[in-house]
Parts: structure tokens; sequence; C-alpha cells
């Protein structure tokens, strides 16, 4: 059993992961979100909540407090946050980061699958690209998650590409990326300090 803080708690790759933990593991989760309404019926035996931005230092200290690992789903400024976030786990000591940017940050998608979704074509992607500098520049005990472009399925087959390998699909179902949480969170030494991408096979 470990403690899992999951920040973008309401969002969809959060809703699904935090769903996921529920079913197939005994964690306690910590569940932090803006818009904590949202979250829906709470199981009281293995959750709490915290209402807050990662910006706000006080209520992301008071969420870091006995956590194992952290997941982090989020959405905006991503390389403001980052910081926020790895500072605030320096201070509380906690170490290990999962963090969810996106394909294509680093131009690995090759031709094949369309590289037009290559940060040196999409500079939408600048701001996924700048939180991942922030985080593997940490001491953390980091994983960057690059998902493909998600989608409800209900299947877990995926696989996995390391940093500077070319991307191996397009899509990704939610379920796959929380089943990939669940086993960082439980194994320190899998995808640690790398960026892991991650397709439907």
């Amino acid at each position: 059993m470990a403690n899992i803080l999951i920040i973008g708690a309401t969002g969809s790759v959060g809703s699904t992961t935090r769903r996921y933990f529920l079913n197939h593991t005994t964690d306690h989760l910590t569940l932090m979100a803006r818009s904590t309404n949202r979250l829906g019926k709470l199981d009281d035996t293995r959750e709490r909540v915290v209402a807050g931005s990662v910006s706000d230092r006080e209520t992301l200290t008071d969420a870091l407090q006995g956590q194992d690992a952290v997941f982090a789903a989020l959405s905006g400024n991503l390389a403001t946050m980052a910081r926020e976030l790895v500072d605030a786990m320096d201070e509380a000591g906690v170490k290990r980061l999962i963090f969810i940017t996106s394909m294509g940050i680093y131009n690995e998608i090759p031709a094949s699958l369309g590289a037009d979704g290559n940060l040196d074509s999409n500079p939408m992607l600048q701001t996924y690209r700048n939180a991942a500098d922030v985080i593997e520049a940490s001491d953390l005990n980091y994983t960057v998650i690059r998902p493909g472009w998600f989608d409800n399925g209900s299947d877990t087959d995926y696989e996995i590409t390391k940093k500077g390998e070319p991307f191996g699909g397009h899509d990704v179902s939610r379920e796959s990326i929380a089943d990939l949480v669940v086993r960082l969170t439980h194994d320190e030494k899998l995808g640690s300090r790398d960026s892991l991408g991650i397709n439907r096979k």
C-alpha cells in the first residue's frame, strides 16, 4: 500500500487514473483539484480531498505531506506549474513524480505517423517541452509521460518508447495511461529519471 497524490484529479486522465487506483490497488489517494465538487462520491476509507492549485504553496505543501508518489495531470502554464511542484516536493522531501506532457515534444514522431505533430511544426507543444525541461533539470526521481492522443478505450494494450526513440503509434487509451501510472508509482526504478512515450500497440 502506498500514499499517492493525484493533482488534476477531476480531469479526464486524472479521474480515470483515480478509478484505476481504486480498482486495482489498496493505495490511499489524496485528490487535489481546483473544483473538488466534480469528484463525486468518495471512498472515505481511502481518499481525501485537497482543494486548490499548485500555485498555492500552502495548499500544495499540505497535500504533499506523507506522500510516496505524485501524479500530475495538469493543463495551463505547465512550465510554471512544474517549477512550483518541483520546489514544493523538494521542500517536502517527496521524490517520486510522474508528470504528463505530450508526444512530439522531442520531435520524436516519425513521418509515417505525421511529423507535423512534432514541436518543430506545432508551437503549441512548447509549454509541454518547457515543463519537461524543468522536471528533467530537477533532482527528483521523475518519469515524464508522453502519451499519444488519448481516447476512452478500455484496453491496456500499449507499448512504451524512451526518450531518443521514435514514437510508436498515434493513439492510446486513458486506461493504458492509468495502468502505466500505477506501475510507475509502485516501482521507483521503472522509468526513473526518464521520459516515456506511450501508445496503443
